[in-house]
């Protein structure tokens, strides 16, 4: 089957159906096809449902179980102007950070994302511009505790910032392998020759939300919008990852079929 937007949302019009059927209390979430106030006004409430359908799909793939991860962040703008930032309802979350691939500061929020080589998105996490990268996982990885115990001997490749000794150890007490670039002055780490490669593919899911699914005009206003939208661009991927992966597609993180 080729892939295309027509035959994605006919399988998603499927599978939302048979999701139905099994849970017929979710039934009262699409009463009608709304308007565009209504439907912006639905999005704002249907958080818990896209993380849902997230997770239903994800889990629906032959990708859902590999035993390599992948972890990174990627900026969430907010706002430019001094005035946007004084008078935001995101103010108190929202905060200014720096982007090293822009060598910028920015005020706004943070994706954290863990996905497969593959791009799937298995945990994420939305923050403000400065939380740390390694608390954040840790947190994800605490929330999510069933997913790292039926899988013993993960291992997580993350960027330089993935860093210190007791957070590798408290990764490790859950099983876990980081790889990981050398940061100055270390001796050098096992897996080092993998790493060139393996930063393509995170910058490639990155690129995804960034580029493709326009994660900076996401035109969230609110703490609920952005939280809405943004999970709108982690659910974009997971369906077409699905939707590849049930098609027999070569390359599952691909969504150029989708994208006209």
């Amino acid at each position: 089957m080729t892939p295309d937007l027509d035959s994605l949302a006919t399988a998603l019009y499927v599978k939302t159906d048979d999701l139905l059927k099994a849970s017929p209390h979710l039934r009262h979430l699409f009463p009608y096809l709304p308007r565009q106030p209504g439907y912006s006004k639905r999005l704002r409430k249907a958080a818990e449902l896209l993380r849902r359908v997230t997770r239903v799909l994800a889990t629906d793939t032959s990708v859902w179980s590999d035993d390599v991860w992948i972890v990174d962040s990627t900026p969430v703008e907010c706002g430019r102007s001094r005035e946007t930032v004084k008078r935001s309802d995101l103010a108190g979350w929202a905060e200014y950070g720096y982007c090293a691939s822009h060598s910028r500061f920015f005020w706004g929020l943070r994706l954290h994302l863990v996905c497969t080589l593959q791009g799937l998105p298995i945990a994420f996490a939305l923050t403000g511009a400065k939380a740390d990268e390694r608390e954040t996982l840790l947190d994800l990885l605490a929330a999510e505790a069933h997913l790292v115990a039926a899988r013993p001997g993960q291992t997580l490749i993350g960027d330089k910032n993935y860093f210190g000794r007791g957070f590798e150890h408290q990764l490790a007490e859950q099983d876990i392998r980081l790889l990981r670039p050398v940061r100055k002055g270390e001796p050098e780490r096992p897996g080092a020759p993998l790493f060139k490669p393996l930063r393509q593919v995170i910058e490639s899911v990155n690129e995804i939300c960034k580029g493709q699914l326009n994660l900076a005009q996401h035109r969230g206003r609110t703490p609920v919008g952005v939280i809405a939208r943004v999970m709108q661009r982690v659910l974009a991927p997971t369906a077409a990852i699905w939707h590849n992966d049930h098609t027999g597609q070569l390359v599952l993180r691909s969504l150029t079929a989708y994208d006209h």
